[in-house]
């Protein structure tokens, strides 16, 4: 594939994926760090790898996965405990569902990085077997995180 055409193909591709894209990036971001920077950062890392993805999983999937892995070694590199932001999600704006979803989120931000990586794939309704390849997980791993996650967070709701 010419330059010219690897170029048309990514960009498309990032027009295509930019809600999944910035959905990781505002989920990881940093107090300091502009979530723009951040989608930068992600953008850059699929600009390397596109070139050599064969299309063995979905391209969602190997978004999410070059965007969770940039985030969190983007974080480890800079040797910072990153201090999370919520996300602002569309909900039809009642007293009941905002104030469940602000609970929700900051218990939410109160996981470590991979229970996080894994409750954002569980609410964007990727199945068990798109969050294991997604994190290199098994499948039988996710289930039981993700379960075990379930129960963290009625247990801290409680609290």
């Amino acid at each position: 594939m010419q330059n010219k055409d690897l170029e048309k193909d990514f960009m498309n591709m990032v027009q295509l994926h930019e809600r999944i894209i910035y959905k990781v990036a505002s989920f990881y971001a940093d107090i300091d760090q502009s979530i723009n920077d951040l989608y930068q950062e992600v953008i850059l890392s699929l600009w390397k790898a596109y070139p050599s993805f064969r299309g063995d999983s979905k391209l969602s999937t190997w978004i999410y996965r070059i965007a969770l892995n940039t985030c969190i070694t983007f974080f480890r590199r800079n040797k910072r405990k990153p201090t999370y932001v919520d996300l602002v999600i569309d909900i039809p704006d009642t007293p009941d569902n905002n104030e469940e979803i602000v609970e929700l989120y900051r218990l939410v931000n109160q996981l470590g990085k991979i229970e996080r990586a894994l409750v954002l794939l569980y609410l964007d309704e990727k199945s068990y077997k798109e969050i294991a390849e997604i994190t290199g997980l098994t499948v039988t791993n996710v289930s039981t995180k993700i379960s075990r996650i379930k129960e963290k967070l009625k247990k801290m709701s409680n609290e």
